[in-house]
């Protein structure tokens, strides 16, 4: 993906109350930062907000939390909530590999990786975020029957993250390497910006659910 630099967009995010500047002060605590003891639920790699938006829309009683790297992108997370303000979410701007460092020992329901980098270079493999490692990551902060939720139009990003699942001690419950031609995981299915427009040029869409 090729990122266009906005001038400001870190001046932007800085003032923004719909990111949370120091979120390690909140690690054991997310819950306050709602004002209620909602189950949480976070997306990393949120891009530019619209499937983790979709899904505070649809769901008032869960909380959700955006984890995205890039200003230039997260910003425009942060402009629609500015037009459209939702109570029940908010953004982080940081790399996924600082997660345990932001939340606590099983204080994340569930977890959503969408059309994450493929990262294709083989020593580069440690910074996929369906690797062993970021699922060790993930492990130390999901509720104990807490599942992950991984898409991509990306086949060999997908078969590495299914040869990753034994070595670091997960299980598939569900999966489809054509996802909007298999009814059962369809329902209910939300769609990011590129999942749209990958799927109307007719690549087929890999998802798995997982679980320890």
């Amino acid at each position: 993906m090729r990122l266009r630099n906005i001038t400001g967009c870190r001046e932007m995010i800085a003032a923004s109350d719909y990111v949370i500047h120091e979120p390690q002060n909140y690690k054991g605590k997310w819950n306050e930062i709602f004002g209620n003891d909602h189950p949480i639920h976070i997306e990393i790699g949120m891009g530019k907000g619209r499937f983790i938006m979709d899904l505070a829309r649809m769901n008032p009683d869960i909380n959700y939390v955006g984890i995205e790297k890039y200003s230039s992108v997260l910003l425009r997370g942060v402009q629609k909530m500015e037009s459209d303000p939702l109570p029940n979410i908010c953004f982080i701007r940081m790399d996924a590999e600082e997660i345990t460092g932001v939340f606590g020992r099983e204080e994340v329901d569930k977890i959503y990786l969408n059309f994450s980098d493929p990262w294709p270079k083989d020593r580069h493999a440690k910074r996929r975020l369906p690797s062993r490692e970021f699922l060790s990551r993930y492990d130390q902060i999901l509720v104990r029957d807490g599942v992950i939720e991984f898409k991509t139009d990306n086949h060999n990003l997908f078969q590495f993250a299914l040869e990753e699942l034994e070595p670091a001690g997960w299980q598939l419950k569900q999966m489809t390497q054509d996802l909007h031609h298999n009814e059962e995981m369809m329902q209910g299915n939300v769609m990011t910006e590129y999942e749209e427009r990958f799927s109307s040029m007719g690549n087929p869409i890999c998802k798995y659910v997982i679980t320890r």
